[in-house]
């Protein structure tokens, strides 16, 4: 009779005991989920974290500089360089067999139209360029004669180069370029001209822009507008 009596205490401490590993089993069921969702996290935030560290192939080429320098530009070419003037003077400025360098000084220029970028070609206002490709891109020469304003490379410089120190414009450029330049048209591109200089307004006509040493051009053509683009000239050595 005792023994018979200690069996439902025997059965109610079994119970408890088998409840209380239950619950250790699935609190050891959750911390594992716990951990391994924990893994899942950590692994997906590292993938993250390296392809946002990887530039994309379109800001790699976009950024990659120039014989010059300088940043070459993107986009398609605003107008060829094949347009330009053949030799003959051009508002004043003659072409001459070897570049002139009593007067020495570079200017960028940076057009967008409708808010996507449009490069400026190597080869304006020299006249039968020869292409010379470097490990940065191409630079070119001339076979004839270059204008006091020419640019060497697809980068945007405008190279002033004059036998006289005399104020030049980007007008004339465009002239010697054979491309038409106002408030309302840049090149084959038509539409109201934004212009910027050294980050700053410009309200006058375009043509009007003086050419100065190390000076940030940026026409905008239509819209969208973009933001003036300053320049790095630390690496250039001009």
């Amino acid at each position: 009779m005792p023994e018979n009596s200690d069996r439902p205490d025997r059965r109610g401490a079994r119970a408890k005991i088998d409840a209380q590993r239950a619950v250790e089993r699935r609190t050891r069921r959750r911390r594992r989920a716990l951990f391994v969702l924990g893994g899942i996290i950590v692994a997906a935030a590292v993938v993250i974290a390296i392809v946002l560290s990887i530039p994309s192939s379109n800001s790699t080429s976009s950024a990659k500089t120039g014989p010059e320098g300088i940043t070459l530009e993107s986009g398609d070419v605003l107008a060829p360089s094949s347009t330009a003037a053949g030799g003959q003077t051009v508002d004043g400025i003659s072409c001459s067999a070897t570049e002139q360098v009593a007067y020495h000084i570079h200017s960028h220029l940076a057009v967008y139209v409708n808010g996507q970028s449009r490069s400026i070609p190597y080869g304006i206002g020299i006249v039968m360029p020869v292409p010379t490709t470097t490990p940065n891109g191409v630079f070119a020469q001339a076979t004839n004669c270059y204008y006091w304003l020419h640019t060497h490379a697809s980068d945007g410089i405008i190279h002033v180069e004059s036998p006289t120190q005399s104020q030049y414009t980007l007008g004339q450029f465009f002239d010697i370029w054979q491309q038409p330049l106002s408030a309302t048209q840049v090149g084959p591109a038509t539409g109201p001209v934004t212009a910027y200089v050294n980050g700053k307004p410009y309200t006058g006509d375009p043509r009007d822009i003086t050419l100065q040493p190390h000076e940030d051009i940026q026409l905008d053509v239509g819209t969208p507008t973009v933001a003036p683009q300053p320049v790095d000239w630390s690496r250039a050595q001009l």
